[in-house]
């Protein structure tokens, strides 16, 4: 049996968002919203030395800002960010998963304030920054999967 190599096409200019736990890519992809012309590329499953597992998303012609870098810290805390100019990288760097998130999560809680009145929703970080868990300011609810409350 013989093996087939298979290529990724290089971006000229974009983010590539490495590292991600497997199978968060989609929710990545989600959470960029993704509106544009370009290059996107989602690979899923390789294998990684580091972490068993990890997803790969490549984006052309964009830059993260750190609002979407927040959020992207629930569903990916230990994602490494790529910024390519010009075909090479220009910038290398971890996520740092915030202490606090504002306005980034919805609370799941039908009686929690935030889902009552037009009051923004408020988080607190707890538990471990590779699994991380978020408490309600408002409802002191606790949520294992951040990832799913990101608005």
């Amino acid at each position: 049996m013989t093996t087939k190599a298979h290529k990724v096409y290089a971006i000229e200019n974009g983010t590539v968002i490495d590292h991600i736990p497997s199978p968060n890519a989609l929710k990545v992809v989600k959470i960029l919203g993704v509106h544009q012309e370009g290059i996107l590329t989602v690979g899923m499953n390789f294998k990684s030395k580091k972490q068993g597992r990890k997803d790969i998303v490549k984006v052309e012609n964009l830059k993260l800002t750190a609002a979407v870098t927040d959020r992207l810290a629930l569903v990916a805390p230990t994602a490494t960010i790529n910024i390519i100019e010009g075909g090479k990288v220009t910038e290398k760097r971890p996520i740092k998963v915030p202490l606090e998130f504002k306005g980034l999560l919805r609370c799941p809680n039908p009686n929690c304030i935030t889902n009552v009145e037009e009051i923004p929703t408020h988080f607190k970080r707890e538990g471990e920054l590779t699994k991380p868990t978020v408490r309600c300011r408002y409802c002191e609810r606790i949520y294992k999967d951040p990832g799913d409350l990101v608005i």
